[in-house]
């Protein structure tokens, strides 16, 4: 039993020492649409706490190249298919992990202590 509370405590104690940090995968996208479109699909990546990394000419309008957290994505084919009226394309790619903004962090804690 002492052993347990032993292991415990030293757990808990190394863990608040190691200052841990919440990682997020970061994917590299790709959105290509008709020029109309730009500033719209522009400003929902940016508000899916995205960073635009360029644009170039594209068949069929202009290629916005980019990274956006993985959690941001989920329903992104819905939401750029309702912005572009479906003239728009993605494509994804797993880019690297980032740490996750502070105040993302405060808000998964606050779900996570809500369901236990």
């Amino acid at each position: 039993m002492a052993f347990k509370i032993a292991a415990s405590l030293s757990y808990k104690k190394g863990l608040q020492e190691a200052q841990p940090v919440l990682l997020e995968p970061v994917m590299y996208i790709e959105v290509e649409v008709p020029d109309d479109y730009m500033g719209d699909v522009i400003a929902d990546i940016n508000k899916k706490r995205g960073r635009i990394l360029g644009m170039e000419p594209a068949a069929k309008g202009q290629k916005i190249i980019g990274e956006v957290p993985q959690s941001e994505l989920y329903d992104y084919a819905t939401d750029l298919r309702s912005l572009t009226g479906a003239r728009g394309i993605f494509r994804t790619r797993f880019e690297r992990y980032d740490e996750v903004p502070g105040d993302v962090v405060n808000k998964i804690i606050a779900e996570t202590k809500k369901e236990a």
